[in-house]
């Protein structure tokens, strides 16, 4: 894969704003959710820390949609595919996310194993095993029943998962077409989401055992699917796409009313309803707000995995030094959030940016699995 550029859906000023402010989000979900800095600072500010703790991971939701709707974008010329370009594709993806998740669980494991003597807390991952770690590369952990070695690795491997069922249904939608061809492509891929997300708002999501699956988070994902596809649709197809979305959301709230599920269908159709003003950023292109939002969308994945690290070590510092002083605490929270951002930014332009080849995973895979292998070593459980 070539070094990622922006396109013109990524740019664009709406989905920069909701991918900057959900990796803002989950970091301060993160923060508040494994504490300590976090428990010391709620003693001053209960309802603040408490809500990052429960709705902070609603930010979530947004990565959902702006993936499917994003994931719609990239595959929208794709008329017609073989199952070798279906892998192709998948391998492209495997590698993008994998490449620097593996060098952030490196960092995750080697703080961890460092941070251990020192700073006794929950937040701390138990020492890894050799087949834990061999999971993590392939993204099986869960599905193998084993622990992450760090926050938010599940999403990764349900990123994937997602991505394939797309990439599925379009060739699902294609033998239909071709056996029914009196029915339009994008008709079949329209049914095929519909129906799929249905299934998942309106029974799937309210089984949490299936938090593993992609078939827990398809509801999010296909309403960002079909948030692209009303928008780029003509007005009474939009119309029709809108009410379906519309149902969809009512149905699911009326079934079990969930926050995540209210989230999820309020940005899908605020990416499919919005004036091109929002849009485009109501003339704000150069602006450094506008700047900044493109910046940290841009930067968010690599944020997304290093920045449980990054805050492992500023919880151990700041407990160490300060473990009562609020303000300290409050401050250290603040530091851990830039910190991470640094970090991200630097993963982004050394290891995410750089193209995603085979050799480089190979390199990260080998880095990985030996910091692994030295943490079992210093724990002597090698």
């Amino acid at each position: 894969m070539n070094p990622p550029t922006p396109s013109a859906a990524e740019r664009a000023w709406l989905l920069e704003a909701f991918k900057g402010l959900g990796c803002l989000f989950i970091v301060l979900h993160h923060l508040a959710f494994y504490g300590p800095m976090a428990d010391v600072v709620a003693q001053a500010w209960p309802l603040g820390i408490g809500w990052l703790n429960e709705h902070g991971r609603l930010a979530v939701q947004v990565f959902l949609v702006c993936g499917g709707f994003l994931t719609a974008q990239s595959l929208a010329k794709q008329e017609n595919f073989s199952l070798s370009q279906m892998g192709s594709l998948v391998r492209k993806r495997y590698l993008r996310l994998a490449i620097p998740l593996l060098a952030a669980l490196t960092l995750t494991v080697l703080a961890t194993e460092l941070l251990r003597p020192f700073f006794d807390h929950d937040s701390l991952s138990p020492p890894p095993e050799f087949w834990q770690a061999l999971a993590h590369v392939f993204f099986l952990q869960h599905l193998g029943g084993m622990d992450g070695l760090s926050a938010g690795v599940w999403y990764v491997a349900v990123d994937l998962q997602l991505y394939v069922s797309a990439l599925l249904l379009m060739l699902m939608a294609q033998q239909a077409h071709a056996r029914w061809p009196q029915w339009p492509l994008k008709a079949w891929l329209g049914a095929l989401w519909l129906v799929l997300v249905a299934a998942s708002l309106w029974w799937w999501n309210r089984h949490p055992e299936l938090e593993d699956l992609n078939l827990y988070f398809l509801g999010a994902y296909g309403l960002g699917w079909l948030a692209h596809a009303v928008r780029h649709a003509k007005f009474q197809a939009q119309a029709i796409g809108v009410a379906g979305m519309l149902l969809l959301g009512a149905v699911a709230w009326w079934l079990e009313p969930r926050w995540r599920v209210a989230t999820a269908w309020g940005v899908a159709i605020c990416l499919a309803c919005a004036p091109q003003a929002w849009w485009m950023g109501m003339g704000q292109t150069m602006s450094p707000w506008r700047q900044g939002m493109g910046w940290l969308s841009r930067v968010s994945y690599s944020v997304f995995v290093v920045h449980f690290a990054v805050s492992l070590v500023v919880n151990a510092v700041v407990t160490h030094g300060w473990p009562t002083n609020v303000w300290v605490n409050a401050l250290g929270m603040l530091a851990s959030l830039i910190l991470s951002l640094v970090a991200g930014a630097w993963l982004y332009e050394k290891v995410e940016k750089p193209a995603a080849t085979g050799r480089r995973w190979w390199v990260w895979s080998e880095v990985f699995i030996a910091s692994a292998l030295l943490a079992m070593l210093i724990n002597g459980t090698l």
